[in-house]
């Protein structure tokens, strides 16, 4: 039996029966014995039939325990039958609680993934849970909303799209981007790029699958091209300058060119001028200068620098372009350059050896009034014909048989004073006629 009727059968086999007197014949029940002298009462009403009694476990037919409670037998204490119900009612609301908590936790979602939704029953708490439970891995560029930390509830509907790597090149930069667009034409919307007119490397409903892909897009841009006196202004989605220019109907001829290399990419609101280039070219020879090299001579005094070797320059040939751009020519540019002569170096001896201070017999006249005199104090003079030079007017014959090297006048002030008198103790004033006597003033 269930625990209810086990109930119902306790609470019938605890109800007391009241006596009953003896039954008159005919009536069916027994009349109470009425003593003589006392005036009947009414009659008493039937008792209802009474259920049989059904055995409880533990409290079967034994010793100690009436079957029935006859006329005469003591009553049960008060509540000794809901001692019996209320632990067996408590079974059955637990029972009756258990199966409602079961079914308050159950909830009916909406899951949509990648656009593909289906309906499912869930016991997760949470969004990650109910994402988890399902088998669904969410990365950092995946979309989930509600967020995958937000509660979940009945009726809920969850959303996952997963991210997808584009290696996106756009007007000619590239770049690396996530994006959770099932199509191109998705991605485009989503990264606010505008596809009216553009090209683009695969159709706008072409599927970004889940690995990535690659895509090219040139969006439509205006460029003004200015081209013999004239403006033109396009809107082109082309790659290079030169495509552009082929767009917009100009030919470039012979050394014509851009002011921008034709093969650059072509800005929106960029202005590109045509160069028309005429011009020829010219051969010139050029000379190249010669170094000079000094090396110092022991032999010679200090301060006196001797031309050893002469030097000799070079001569290259140069290959110039001379253009006209656009009517106006422009400066002659060089565009080949071949050496025709090698230049010579000039060999200069430097004296290094130190000069004597003084010439006896000579020292004390007055030498700076002679050189005033000759030369006008300068130790590079030389006269018209250039027969004489430095500061005294030697000759060179002269000069070099007083132990001078070279030409006079490319030796050192101090150096010709010292030759000079030494010149003046061989042969006295007599070299210098017209200002020999200063000398001495």
């Amino acid at each position: 039996m269930s625990p209810v009727e086990l109930a119902e059968a306790d609470t019938l086999a605890a109800t007391p029966v009241a006596p009953v007197g003896p039954v008159a014949p005919g009536s069916g029940r027994r009349r109470a014995a009425n003593p003589a002298g006392t005036v009947p009462g009414p009659a008493t009403a039937p008792a209802p039939p009474r259920a049989p009694a059904v055995p409880v476990p533990g409290q079967g037919a034994g010793p100690g325990r009436r079957r029935a409670r006859g006329r005469g037998a003591p009553e049960r204490p008060p509540g000794t039958h809901w001692r019996r119900i209320v632990p067996q009612a408590l079974v059955v609301a637990f029972l009756a609680g258990g199966t409602t908590a079961f079914v308050a936790a159950d909830k009916a979602v909406r899951l949509t993934v990648d656009g593909v939704p289906r309906n499912l029953h869930t016991f997760a708490d949470d969004i990650g849970e109910l994402l988890a439970a399902e088998g669904l891995g969410i990365g950092p560029h995946d979309l989930v909303a509600p967020a995958a930390g937000e509660p979940l509830e009945d009726g809920e509907e969850v959303v996952l799209r997963y991210g997808r790597p584009l290696r996106l090149t756009l007007d000619g930069q590239q770049r690396q981007v996530w994006t959770t667009a099932r199509t191109v034409e998705g991605a485009l919307r989503q990264f606010g790029i505008r596809a009216e007119g553009a090209y683009l490397s695969a159709p706008r409903t072409a599927p970004v699958p889940r690995a990535g892909m690659a895509l090219g897009v040139r969006t439509e841009r205006s460029v003004t091209f200015m081209a013999d006196g004239r403006e033109r202004t396009i809107r082109t989605n082309a790659a290079t300058v030169q495509e552009a220019l082929d767009q917009a109907g100009i030919t470039l001829h012979g050394q014509d060119t851009t002011s921008v290399p034709p093969t650059d990419f072509p800005r929106d609101g960029q202005t590109v001028t045509v160069l028309r280039i005429t011009g020829t070219r010219e051969v010139r020879e050029e000379r190249i200068p010669f170094e000079t090299e000094k090396v110092k001579d022991p032999e010679l005094f200090a301060g006196t620098e001797v031309v050893e070797r002469v030097g000799r320059p070079g001569a290259r040939r140069v290959t110039y372009s001379l253009r006209t751009v656009n009517g106006v020519r422009q400066k002659p540019r060089p565009i080949a350059d071949e050496v025709v002569r090698e230049p010579v170096a000039q060999l200069v001896r430097v004296g290094t050896r130190s000069l004597p201070s003084s010439v006896a017999g000579a020292d004390g006249l007055n030498w700076a009034a002679l050189a005033q005199c000759e030369s006008g104090g300068r130790p590079s003079a030389t006269d018209a014909s250039g027969t004489y030079g430095g500061l005294y007017q030697f000759d060179v014959r002269t000069w070099q048989g007083l132990g001078g090297s070279g030409r006079p006048q490319d030796a050192s002030g101090t150096e010709q004073t010292y030759r000079a008198k030494k010149l003046y103790v061989q042969r006295g004033a007599s070299p210098w006629p017209h200002c020999g006597r200063r000398l001495t003033s």
